[in-house]
């Protein structure tokens, strides 16, 4: 059972793990043992809340397939177990950044003292350069 907060969880029989081969470099005992765990999560059919689900399906991550399928492959470690927990660990981290929410912008306007130094700044400035001008007799 993969705990997400105290009311929220998801039994082992909607994980579907499957161990297999890693890749990449590691000589005869990567050839010949499986410890890469390859994680898949349908949402859709998830004991999930509605909210989580919908969360879930708009969020757009790499890891989410567009059939609503979350794919995890985790081969960090040489040992099934970690690679294991660390595919669960993903997976509460993607649900986790689906469910922030972001607060809103507040559209703010400058103030009217702002807007005053903001033009006797740029009053200055033109006079500055307007010394640097040929000089007139």
């Amino acid at each position: 059972m993969l705990e997400l907060s105290r009311n929220v969880a998801i039994p082992d029989n909607e994980l579907e793990l499957t161990a297999i081969r890693a890749q990449g470099a590691g000589g005869q005992h990567v050839n010949k043992t499986s410890t890469a765990i390859h994680l898949r999560f349908d949402i859709c059919a998830s004991s999930l809340p509605e909210y989580y689900k919908e969360k879930l399906l708009a969020f757009n991550h790499h890891l989410i397939s567009a059939a609503g399928v979350v794919i995890i492959k985790a081969q960090e470690y040489r040992s099934q177990e970690l690679n294991r927990d660390a595919a669960l660990a993903r997976l509460a981290a993607v649900i986790q950044q689906a469910m922030v929410v972001e607060n809103t912008r507040k559209a703010t306007k400058p103030s009217r003292g702002a807007k005053l130094r903001r033009l006797e700044g740029k009053v200055r400035k033109g006079a500055i350069k307007a010394l640097r001008g040929k000089f007139r007799t």
